[in-house]
């Protein structure tokens, strides 16, 4: 699955113009947002907790079009609580989204 960092400053300036200072603080409130979420998601033990968090992550990442994070996202949220391998690979999306 690709990723598209871009995208999230795309929906930022669709939202706001073209104000950097507002894209910057609306960045940082969405990856704090996001890591958020992949935290809940990896000290989540039962299934309720851990699907609540993937869902609240798919629909932060619906909010700025980032749709391969909500695939990402909807893909966790039907694995079991604690997966190894979905925890890394949201964890690198992020990371590359951050990095952009």
């Amino acid at each position: 699955m690709s990723y598209d960092p871009g995208a999230l400053d795309a929906a930022l300036a669709a939202a706001v113009g073209d104000d950097s200072a507002l894209i910057a603080d609306l960045r940082i409130a969405f990856m704090e947002s996001a890591e958020r979420q992949v935290d809940l998601l990896g000290r989540a033990r039962c299934d309720a907790n851990w699907q609540l968090a993937a869902w609240r992550l798919k629909g932060l990442a619906a909010s700025f079009g980032l749709t391969a994070l909500m695939a990402m996202a909807d893909e966790a949220a039907t694995t079991a609580p604690g997966d190894p391998r979905i925890l890394r690979r949201l964890r690198a999306a992020l990371s590359g989204i951050e990095q952009s």
